[in-house]
């Protein structure tokens, strides 16, 4: 199957500076939660990236001083020679597959607090960091002596870039992680000297870096501005007329212009608040002020939306992070003509959870992201099969889907059971609450992949027995049945049922499987702080009902700050008058009343009920698992020697974890046994150094 001619136009060549992309597929730079401390693993995501087609495949922010340290997070450093080595890893596992390679270089000025450096932070002025973390840091003033600092120790980091063999590099001024941009911000920059007053003044850091950096290394190397052109905040921040200004007064001094919002939540919104292209707004008319390529983002994931971003004037180049992740072969499979096999980004944010928690990267729709290197996993391939096995997953959710999937591309025959009609598990419930629609991508792909396969076979309305299974002759049953949501209320904070007496009481199951309360007001008892609680707020507000939103934590679905949307969750609820009870728990319902208390003093409040909603945690379903278990002795009269609990099945979580869950299965099944002290994936040991600071060495 070849090309749809209506996508040539993105794999036209795109000068930029003194390189060309072969395409207009450029990743743009994102975190990944490996950095430094995983720098093969790093390399090895990256270079399937370029594998899949990408024109272009950067770094994420790459610190250039340990004057702008971000720690806890972890990202690539370029603070001396010594780090070149693991940068030069990077690109050249880039370069090995026909991409072109850029480090976007990142002094992070007022938002890095160093608490590894333990150096003091500087920027336009005396205030405190912006951190996630409200760390209790302040930057101090810069003189002119730092500034001419900060320009040596950037233009340095450009010539080791260049001696690590990058194709391109940034001077960051966006989202408010790029130093510049505190100086380009009329609220941070109060300054009364050249560096500060008139927008001329306030551009004149970015210009210094950008020429800079161009004289460094602009022979043989593209240099990137990053730049914000929102703040969403309206006249008190950075908004798109002045970003506009200042694209304008720079237009020709870089050789490429990539376009953000900020600060990185706005950037990089979920699917639950922002469509598809969302940015358009905010980009469209840049490319009238220069004559330079532009690149920007939308999670974009659609051929016929890239194309009309080119067409329009609006894009040079196609921007993405998560559709990169979800897909990195992304713009293969539209070269190849084969987008109906692009696995789609649902745009829930799970990978940016990877950066706060200081892990890696991890995504819902692909399994392999992070696990390229340390398991072997590849987003599009899989060892053949090792036996002529029979295998059976009974439950057709996101763990059994994957596992199918995955063992039919191996070559196994598979036999996907279901006991209901609706293939999906816990999202034919979760994809039709309010926001969610995207989330049902997961589905949708693996039933389109499998329905394909003649050796994947699937059987709805089947539920099976232990008797049935032990009949069939399978070798390896998976069983892959879910989980319930708990009824008694036990959760992170209670451990222990709640007394309830005459009370119509609900769960995330009974109101996905249509059931509604009996009485308002509705009390949601959010012990689980994901998306659900607020999520079903929502749906029942939305439907006319009074909710009240309790909770033991200061705010909802508080987890959410790992995927940057908590604060949307907050607004959105409150703009729908739902009442949220902040440091509650309940102690008991009995009638028509609740009792609460602090999690603080412990005092306890009474207020009235109609119906009570409980959001605590999950049980896994495992009877099935477990009367297969407890007729061992009978195997050896029929073909089984395996039964394994996958997903949710084994232990509730995330969709994202059922999904890897699946995968684990699928990879793991006939593989050589493992010594009970083997570690399951490989990792790198940092080297012990020896030796003293040179200037120490000197004294």
């Amino acid at each position: 199957m070849g090309r749809d001619p209506r996508f040539d136009i993105l794999f036209d060549p795109v000068k930029i500076g003194p390189v060309t992309t072969k395409n207009r597929f450029y990743q743009v730079p994102h975190c990944n939660g490996m950095g430094y401390r995983d720098p093969t693993a790093h390399a090895t995501m990256r270079s399937i990236k370029a594998e899949g087609g990408w024109g272009v495949v950067c770094t994420e922010q790459v610190e250039i001083h340990p004057t702008g340290d971000i720690a806890p997070f972890i990202e690539l450093r370029n603070w001396s020679d010594e780090d070149v080595p693991a940068l030069a890893r990077i690109a050249d596992a880039i370069h090995s597959r026909d991409a072109l390679a850029g480090l976007q270089l990142a002094h992070n000025g007022m938002n890095a607090p160093n608490l590894y450096s333990r150096e003091i932070p500087f920027g336009p002025a005396d205030l405190p960091v912006f951190s996630i973390y409200n760390d209790p840091v302040q930057a101090r003033a810069m003189d002119k002596t730092d500034i001419r600092n900060l320009r040596h120790w950037h233009k340095s980091a450009a010539l080791r870039s260049k001696k690590a063999g990058y194709d391109l590099t940034y001077v960051y001024a966006g989202k408010l992680f790029g130093g510049a941009m505190f100086f380009l911000s009329r609220r941070y920059n109060q300054r009364t000297d050249e560096y500060g007053g008139s927008l001329e003044n306030r551009c004149r850091l970015l210009k210094e870096l950008i020429e800079d950096t161009k004289d460094a290394v602009g022979d043989t190397m593209a240099v990137a501005c990053r730049i914000s052109v929102d703040e969403l905040i309206g006249e008190e921040g950075l908004h798109a007329a002045e970003a506009q200004d200042i694209i304008g007064h720079l237009a020709e001094i870089p050789d490429l212009w990539d376009l953000t919002l900020s600060s990185w939540d706005n950037d990089s919104q979920t699917s639950r608040f922002a469509d598809e292209g969302y940015q358009e707004p905010f980009v469209t008319g840049i490319k009238k002020l220069t004559s330079k390529p532009v690149v920007g983002v939308g999670r974009f994931t659609s051929p016929d939306t890239m194309v009309r971003m080119v067409r329009q004037g609006i894009l040079d180049l196609i921007g993405a992070a998560r559709p990169s992740i979800a897909d990195p072969f992304l713009p293969k499979k539209i070269e190849e003509g084969r987008t109906d096999d692009i696995r789609e980004c649902i745009g829930c944010n799970i990978c940016v959870s990877g950066d706060h928690t200081t892990t890696p990267i991890r995504c819902t729709q692909n399994p392999s992201m992070g696990e390229e290197w340390r398991r072997g996993w590849h987003p599009e391939y899989i060892r053949p099969k090792q036996s002529d096995s029979k295998v059976l997953i009974v439950g057709a959710g996101p763990a059994g889907l994957e596992a199918a999937m995955m063992l039919g591309r191996r070559g196994y025959e598979v036999v996907l059971s279901e006991a209901t009609r609706n293939l999906g598990g816990r999202l034919v419930g979760e994809r039709a609450l309010p926001g969610l629609s995207a989330w049902g991508r997961v589905v949708d792909y693996r039933v389109g992949q499998i329905q394909s396969m003649p050796n994947v076979q699937i059987y709805r309305e089947s539920p099976l027995t232990s008797d049935d299974i032990l009949a069939f002759g399978f070798e390896h049953v998976a069983i892959a049945t879910g989980s319930r949501w708990r009824t008694d209320g036990v959760g992170r904070r209670l451990l222990r049922p709640i007394p309830l007496t005459g009370q119509d009481v609900l769960t995330p199951d009974d109101l996905m499987a249509g059931r509604r309360p009996k009485k308002d007001p509705v009390v949601i008892i959010d012990d689980d702080h994901y998306y659900m609680g607020g999520v079903l707020a929502e749906l029942l507000v939305r439907e006319g009902r009074k909710v009240v939103l309790v909770t033991p934590t200061a705010e909802v679905s508080s987890w959410m700050e790992m995927t940057m949307e908590q604060h949307r969750v907050q607004a959105r609820l409150l703009e729908l008058d739902v009442e949220i009870v902040p440091h509650r728990l309940p102690v008991q319902a009995t009638g028509d009343e609740i009792t609460l208390a602090c999690v603080y003093t412990g005092r306890t409040f009474t207020r009235p009920i109609g119906s009570l909603v409980l959001v605590t945690a999950r049980l896994p379903e495992k009877n099935l698992a477990e009367e297969l278990e407890a007729r061992r002795p009978e195997w050896g009269d029929t073909a089984l020697k395996s039964v394994t609990r996958i997903g949710d099945a084994l232990a509730p979580g995330t969709i994202a974890a059922a999904v890897w869950s699946g995968r684990r299965y699928a990879e793991e099944l006939d593989a050589p046994e493992r010594g009970l002290d083997e570690l399951p994936f490989l990792r790198e040991v940092a080297g012990l150094h020896s030796g003293a600071l040179p200037w120490q060495a000197r004294s």
